[in-house]
């Protein structure tokens, strides 16, 4: 069985000994946030994420790790086979007190102008159910696109004004097949599956 096929099986309920690790809290204050976000310090792990005084704390396992990074390796190729400038700013801290939301993607990326205030993609990889809602955060951050990935399969939203839609294709990446890219995340290797996505890429007309 391949590795695709068995995400797409993956029992992804949260239970004691999943790999996720996330704790949640209630009633928590902006400037509790604030202390939990210096007290963490300049990692990217655990990644917290906070909506009305709602706290997530996620500690993520070695395979969620692995998919986001195999997730943005292709991004990059793709982008660099097709001449896209892009930044990669991983799991950048986005907050705003008014808006009492923050949260940290797995993967984020901007294309073009570096200087851009928010990330134009935000990768999610959904390895346990019952995690916060990261569409609620994202949408009044201003972040125009989030990838998420579940059971082996990627699903994007793009935002409407301040709802996010699921789309059939990246709209920040026009012309990205999303089901090719998808095929390459069983790879046993981060570099066979960058080597054989470029590949595919400059066999495609």
């Amino acid at each position: 069985m391949s590795t695709t096929a068995r995400y797409a099986l993956q029992d992804d309920r949260p239970t004691e000994d999943l790999e996720d690790h996330i704790i949640h809290f209630s009633g928590v204050s902006w400037g509790d946030y604030k202390r939990l976000l210096v007290m963490r310090g300049d990692h990217s792990a655990p990644r917290i994420a906070y909506l009305h005084g709602e706290v997530e704390i996620m500690s993520p396992s070695r395979t969620h790790e692995a998919v986001k990074s195999m997730i943005g390796c292709l991004i990059e190729t793709w982008c660099l086979e097709r001449d896209i400038a892009f930044s990669t700013v991983g799991s950048w801290t986005l907050k705003s007190k008014p808006k009492s939301r923050g949260a940290e993607p797995d993967e984020s990326y901007i294309f073009g102008n570096p200087e851009a205030k928010r990330p134009h993609l935000a990768i999610e990889v959904v390895w346990t159910s019952g995690r916060i809602d990261k569409l609620a955060i994202y949408r009044k951050l201003g972040v125009a696109e989030v990838w998420y990935w579940r059971k082996g399969r990627i699903e994007p939203y793009c935002l409407r004004g301040e709802r996010y839609v699921p789309v059939t294709a990246s709209e920040v990446l026009p012309g990205l097949d999303l089901d090719l890219l998808s095929g390459f995340l069983d790879r046993p290797t981060t570099s066979e599956a960058m080597r054989g996505y470029r590949d595919a890429l400059r066999r495609a007309p």
